[in-house]
C-alpha cells in the first residue's frame, strides 16, 4: 500500500511532508511524493526509507490531473495535500490545486495547514 504526498516548495507543502513521512511511518507503507507545483523535492529532506518520486508525464500540462489519476491504483490507501490558510472571501473561489484533489481523488485525502506564523 502507499500514501501519496501532492509536494510542494511552500509552508503548507513543507507541513504536508512531515505529517505524510509520520503517517507512512504509522501505516507502515511507502510515501509516494509526487510534486504539483514544478518543484524538484530534496530526497535527503524525507527521512524515511520507502520513499519514492514521481513525476507528472513529460507531455502533461496538468501535474494535480496526473496525480488524481494516480489515486485509482489500487495500492493508494490515501493522498496528503498542504492547504494555506484562507479568509472566509478566499474560500469561496475555486480552482487552487487542493481543491482539486480534494474534490477528485479517488482516495480519502488529508490536508494539512502549516503552524500558525508559517
Amino acid at each position: 500500500m502507499a500514501i501519496i504526498l501532492a509536494a510542494a516548495d511552500s509552508p503548507a507543502g513543507h507541513a504536508a511532508r512531515d505529517f505524510a513521512v509520520q503517517e507512512a511511518r504509522r501505516r507502515d507503507t511507502d510515501l509516494v511524493v509526487f510534486p504539483v507545483d514544478g518543484s524538484e523535492p530534496d530526497a535527503a529532506a524525507f527521512d524515511y526509507q520507502r520513499v519514492s518520486f514521481e513525476r507528472a508525464a513529460a507531455r502533461s500540462r496538468d501535474a494535480v490531473g496526473d496525480l488524481v489519476d494516480l489515486t485509482n491504483r489500487e495500492d493508494v490507501e490515501a493522498v496528503v495535500v498542504g492547504v494555506r490558510r484562507r479568509s472566509p472571501a478566499g474560500k469561496i473561489f475555486l480552482g487552487s490545486s487542493a481543491q482539486q484533489i480534494i474534490l477528485e481523488s479517488a482516495v480519502p485525502v488529508i490536508s494539512v495547514k502549516p503552524a500558525p506564523g508559517h
